[in-house]
């Protein structure tokens, strides 16, 4: 993880980019990237979703490469270890969904 950060980092500085690179852009990039990703899922049956062809998962693929390294740019940008935050969320979700609740029910943690 370490090495795909450090390459990122230095791919920023390479183009003087890192001045553009600010929480508030960096979200907002993250938030259009998503939106990329969703848009091919658009229209879609479940069917459909879970049969995507070789092209579609290409350009998918590209749409989570660039989700990623958005995201991993703001943590760099935050000082967030994304490795530990979401280890931390996990935990928290271990609590809010306990097994014997959660199995099986895809309700929110105060509906079940």
């Amino acid at each position: 993880m370490k090495s795909v950060i450090t390459e990122i980092n230095r791919f920023a500085q390479e183009r003087d980019w890192e001045q553009f690179h600010t929480p508030k852009n960096l979200i907002m990039a993250l938030s259009v990237e998503v939106a990329e990703i969703m848009e091919h899922f658009q229209w879609l049956t479940p069917e459909e979703s879970n049969n995507l062809s070789e092209e579609k998962m290409s350009d998918i693929k590209d749409e989570i490469g660039d989700t990623f390294i958005y995201l991993l740019r703001l943590c760099e940008i935050l000082e967030i270890d994304i490795l530990e935050a979401s280890r931390n969320k996990l935990e928290k979700n271990r609590i809010k969904y306990p097994v014997a609740k959660a199995r099986g029910n895809a309700k929110k943690y105060n509906d079940i």
